[in-house]
């Protein structure tokens, strides 16, 4: 493709290095920014640049913040009884959109991969049992283990309870099986086989 710009080319080349995004949107982007007031450009630049270097992990539960304590680790109203264990922030977020979720959180930052070189100790797996052996020891009653169904979060969530047994604690995982609206036909057979395990009791 040929650029009008040695500026705009280089502008695209970087848009284009983001998830999901290739060289035609990222043009896209680029010129609907050079159609914008300079000021709001420089606005965007400045959020950016903000973002990257002020954003950090929380101490407490690894998720980002813009403090030393997340909002969620630093609010009383939360239950400290309960901590969901979950892969990334991607995953925080989607829980606490349920609004179903009134307890604290513990980012693992990834899952076990052999293939991709992750192992546990590249994981917080050890910051989670200081949790359980420090000052919220004799509050969390509960670990739920909210991973991936996949290969890698299996292998994530048994090890995570051969380290979490120790501490005498309830350890649940989230339901899985066909979704609301879901028509059986359509599952697939793992995720049906699952859910005639996993199958609960009529009230």
């Amino acid at each position: 493709m040929e650029y009008p710009s040695k500026l705009i080319e280089d502008a695209v080349n970087e848009v284009a290095k983001l998830p999901g995004i290739g060289k035609k949107t990222a043009l896209r982007l680029v010129l609907h920014l050079l159609k914008r007031d300079e000021e709001q450009t420089e606005t965007l630049a400045t959020s950016l640049k903000a973002m990257r270097t002020g954003v950090q992990y929380c101490r407490k539960c690894h998720n980002l913040s813009d403090n030393e304590l997340c909002s969620i680790c630093a609010s009383n109203k939360r239950d400290q009884s309960i901590i969901c264990v979950v892969e990334d922030t991607r995953d925080v977020l989607a829980i606490e959109n349920t609004a179903q979720f009134k307890g604290l959180y513990h980012v693992l930052g990834g899952i076990i991969s052999p293939v991709e070189g992750v192992g546990p100790s590249d994981l917080q797996i050890d910051s989670l049992v200081d949790r359980l052996k420090g000052a919220e020891a004799e509050q969390v009653k509960e670990i739920i283990l909210a991973i991936s169904p996949t290969m890698e979060g299996d292998t994530t969530a048994f090890y995570l309870q051969k380290r979490l047994r120790p501490f005498k604690l309830k350890i649940s995982t989230i339901a899985r099986g066909v979704p609301i609206g879901g028509d059986l036909e359509y599952a697939d057979e793992v995720t049906l086989g699952r859910s005639i395990l996993s199958r609960i009791a009529y009230d």
